[in-house]
């Protein structure tokens, strides 16, 4: 095993961080990562903001569900799905098309977990912010985000102070099907279950007693931001 699967899989969401500064060269080479990575036909459809203003910063935090480390972390990216350079080439770009947006939103996650591998190769942590479409038209409008561009995720980083344990996966054998779809074998999440409710009871912070089938029904139970289709058309993506 090299020492990039080992970074790899030692991969922890990290949201605390010291006070040691993200050096100016660090952090181009984190984004010079993100720009190496895959882009659907090379459309290039992604724009990071970097947030250093402190008070958009705690405005952010309080967006994304008064998540205290959005503010406190050494630095913040917001990740968007950017056409509005396209249209800026050329006035007649179509951005609408709801497979655009895909391949925004696909693209932005190629991009950010880059960034984040290579800073997580450097000894830095950190943290998808998703939290943020919970206001995503606020956070646009603070970001002053123009049309065709839309809000995804942000991502805290910093240098860690503190040492999660790794949080376990669903095996590969659930997730890894050959040739065709395979059905789901029950057993296979009863099992996993267990680890999960084992690894939430003995872990050293936040300890609770759940396991993985009650967290995701839970979520999946219920309505999910459904401002974010209104916001989407709004900014001129996915509308067709």
């Amino acid at each position: 095993m090299n020492n990039t699967i080992e970074t790899m899989l030692n991969h922890r969401s990290i949201r605390q961080y010291t006070d040691q500064p993200i050096e100016k060269e660090q952090l181009d080479t984190i984004i010079q990562a993100g720009l190496a990575a895959s882009s659907s036909s090379m459309l290039q459809v992604v724009s990071i903001v970097r947030v250093t203003d402190k008070n958009k910063r705690k405005l952010l935090a309080e967006y994304a569900g008064n998540q205290v480390y959005v503010e406190k972390a050494t630095e913040f990216l917001v990740f968007c799905i950017d056409y509005q350079r396209h249209a800026a080439i050329n006035p007649e770009v179509q951005a609408d098309f709801t497979e655009l947006t895909l391949i925004g939103a696909v693209d932005s996650g190629i991009m950010a977990q880059n960034c984040l591998l290579a800073a997580e190769s450097m000894g830095l942590g950190g943290v998808y912010i998703g939290g943020l479409r919970n206001k995503i038209e606020q956070v646009d409008e603070l970001l002053e985000l123009p049309q065709n561009t839309s809000v995804l995720f942000g991502m805290c980083l910093g240098y860690p102070a503190q040492d999660p344990e790794v949080k376990p996966r669903l095996p590969a054998h659930v997730i890894m099907h050959e040739n065709q779809y395979q059905p789901l074998n029950i057993d296979d999440i009863k099992d996993y279950d267990q680890v999960v409710h084992d690894y939430y009871a003995s872990r050293s912070n936040n300890q609770k007693q759940s396991n993985w089938s009650e967290q995701v029904t839970g979520q999946l139970s219920k309505e999910s931001r459904p401002h974010v289709l209104p916001y989407l058309n709004k900014k001129g993506l996915t509308k067709r």
